[in-house]
């Protein structure tokens, strides 16, 4: 009966009751639009640094890590790449030989990270060939090739084919050079990365810097599912005891820090909207209740108890929330997984955008568990609005409710 009741009574005011569930559904729509637009650029930033740049798991010599010495290499290295690739979570493996040095031009030089790769394994892991925008990946230049990024390219002043000089320490300590012609000029959505990243054959820097052909100083892991990097760490940490095995979380903690301030940033974000929106059905339901005095005082005079009259004012609210709650909730979903296929181009901020390793399209973005949750929480802070509104029903005295007009 109580439930027959209050569903009545919130379309005895229709023209209220629709405000009520449209500045509802517009504020949970609204609310989860904007953090799928935010958790959308934080996960493309993390994906794009993973991998393009630190992968899902490194492995080095444990003493490399402290001075990144060239001579702390992993002997060997290319032969535990066939052990790696067994493991069933990995999608691919690349080793790197690395160092840092100066790229020279005939205009200008300027300090640069050095890294030997095999172009095949590379490509599996970063992905590299598909970024190459002029000139190709190693292909048509077979002595010393080299892959630099666009900025550094313009910083050089150098084009494809023309040479370029790399200077750094050998192994021995010693001064050495070699001269590398521009094979390819790449360009990822990282201009920081651009700038100060160039890619040779791993065979050609290792016989400069004095290192045998199949050491190398770090080994990239890249995995299927970031879901599974827990269970392949342990994996090659038991395989490989002497070496240095870390995630990306361990070495790049700026980016998990991202990911934790989002957390905590979202929940408060939509925390804060569903207190405007509980300000605004306490405001809406105290007036339902003031304009029903005699009404109330009258259930009450002939035998309603208060305990019922307050369950009808919490129903009343409680289906409010019941109708709003999941459409503005479709609304958004809706919302979101359009903008998630077509993206929200935001081109005009690219350059900027590109500083700091972000996508100019932004791919909206939501985990499946958030929907539940702001769903549970709406229904909540329905439930927790209608308490003073009910309080001030039950705080009626028949006689005094029935006199009013």
């Amino acid at each position: 009966m109580l439930s027959l009741i209050a569903w009545k009574n919130i379309w005895r005011n229709k023209v209220r009751s629709l405000i009520v569930m449209t500045s509802i559904v517009l504020g949970i729509w609204a609310g989860t639009f904007i953090m799928s637009f935010s958790w959308g650029m934080t996960s493309q930033y993390v994906n794009l640094a993973i991998k393009q740049e630190i992968s899902h798991i490194q492995i080095h010599q444990p003493d490399y890590k402290k001075d990144k010495n060239i001579k702390f290499v992993i002997p060997e290295a290319e032969s535990l790449l066939s052990e790696i690739k067994k493991v069933k979570e990995v999608k691919a493996v690349s080793a790197r030989t690395l160092v840092n040095g100066m790229a020279s031009s005939a205009t200008t030089g300027i300090g640069v990270n050095i890294e030997g790769v095999d172009p095949v394994s590379e490509n599996t892991v970063t992905g590299m060939k598909e970024n190459v925008i002029e000139g190709d990946y190693f292909e048509t230049i077979k002595h010393n090739p080299l892959i630099i990024g666009q900025k550094l390219a313009n910083k050089l002043k150098v084009k494809v084919r023309n040479k370029v000089v790399l200077t750094f320490q050998d192994e021995s300590g010693n001064i050495t050079a070699g001269a590398f012609r521009v094979a390819g000029i790449y360009k990822t959505r990282n201009s920081t990365f651009d700038e100060l990243n160039v890619f040779t054959q791993k065979e050609d820097l290792n016989r400069l810097l004095g290192v045998h052909d199949g050491d190398a100083h770090e080994i990239a892991v890249l995995l299927n599912n970031n879901n599974d990097l827990p269970v392949v760490m342990k994996k090659l940490t038991a395989k490989f005891p002497k070496l240095k095995v870390e995630s990306w979380e361990e070495i790049a903690p700026d980016l998990k820090f991202v990911i934790g301030s989002f957390e905590q940033t979202m929940y408060l974000f939509i925390t804060i909207i569903l207190l405007a929106l509980a300000f605004g059905i306490v405001n809406i339901m105290l007036m339902a209740v003031l304009e029903r005095v005699r009404e109330l005082g009258m259930l009450m005079a002939i035998g309603m108890s208060k305990p019922r009259i307050f369950f009808m004012i919490m129903l009343e609210t409680f289906y409010l929330s019941l109708i709003s709650g999941p459409l503005g909730l479709a609304l958004a979903y809706g919302t979101i997984h359009y903008f998630g296929i077509h993206g929200i181009d935001l081109s005009a901020f690219s350059q900027g955008l590109s500083s700091y390793g972000m996508d100019s399209t932004v791919r909206t973005s939501l985990p499946a568990g958030l929907y539940a949750e702001i769903l549970l929480m709406v229904f909540v802070a329905s439930i927790l609005a209608a308490i003073y509104p009910s309080i001030k029903a039950i705080k009626l005295r028949p006689v005094e409710a029935i006199r009013k007009i």
